[in-house]
């Protein structure tokens, strides 16, 4: 049974770069997570109008992406986190899509990484994948 008192546990992983990258990512996403609670307003612009339930949607994406991030960083929950937040991805991706549609509500991000960042959840969806194994 591991010590308690050993943090280098919880970064059982294959390289320093993935035990880093593994960190980065769970940090971020509890972060984030985090956000969906102290700035709802934000994401609520982008939830998609034929979803029901808007508020309460970017609240449960929220207390998932906490509970995944978190989840990274026990070895145990790592194959359950890593699944998780590639199904959260995925389902937030439509998200992703409306700030394209309309992109004229967000005039503050330029167009272009609108337009990029629907691919870049592919290599996030990669990268969590790559991270958590």
């Amino acid at each position: 049974m591991p010590d308690p008192s050993d943090a280098s546990g919880m970064l059982e992983c294959r390289s320093r770069w993935q035990a880093a990258s593994l960190v980065l990512l769970a940090l971020c996403f509890v972060a984030a997570g985090i956000n969906h609670f102290r700035a709802p307003g934000l994401y609520l612009k982008i939830m998609p109008d034929y979803l029901p339930f808007p508020t309460v949607l970017v609240f449960i994406s929220g207390f998932f992406e906490v509970l995944g991030g978190v989840g990274l960083a026990v070895p145990r929950l790592r194959p359950v986190a890593r699944w998780g937040l590639i199904a959260l991805l995925i389902a937030v991706f439509p998200a992703n899509v409306e700030m394209l549609i309309h992109a004229d509500q967000f005039a503050s991000i330029p167009y272009w990484l609108l337009v990029v960042r629907l691919p870049l959840q592919g290599l996030l969806i990669a990268w969590v994948w790559w991270a958590g194994s």
